[in-house]
């Protein structure tokens, strides 16, 4: 596995640890389409939440959630869109952003993390 590859596996990983904190089932993790990928997706109640997972070591170059471009939205719902259609879940869809920031990467013992909730709609 390459570093890259390491390093957002960590960072999806401690989101999904926050999550299950939070009240959260994990549903799936890395659902991949023809129309994009979603990093994870969770149940909290009647919401099903379709969350991307940015990680950076600080803010020197903006807030993780600058990098989930307009592009980016859009193919995440596409793929959400798409995951409904296939599993025939009725609940209600939320689009989530969690920034991990790591300063020392994947060797940082307490990462900050921010959810942000209704990061960006249809």
């Amino acid at each position: 596995m390459n570093d890259q590859k390491e390093r957002g596996n960590w960072g999806e990983d401690r989101a999904a640890r926050y999550l299950r904190l939070h009240g959260y089932r994990i549903v799936e993790r890395n659902f991949r389409c023809r129309q994009g990928e979603i990093d994870i997706i969770a149940r909290k109640g009647e919401i099903v939440a379709f969350v991307e997972v940015k990680q950076r070591k600080n803010t020197d170059f903006g807030e993780a959630r600058e990098f989930v471009t307009f592009s980016k939205q859009r193919r995440i719902i596409a793929a959400a869109e798409l995951w409904l259609l296939k599993t025939g879940c009725e609940l209600q869809p939320r689009f989530d952003v969690i920034e991990v920031y790591a300063p020392q990467g994947t060797k940082t013992l307490f990462p900050e993390i921010h959810h942000i909730e209704n990061a960006f709609s249809v």
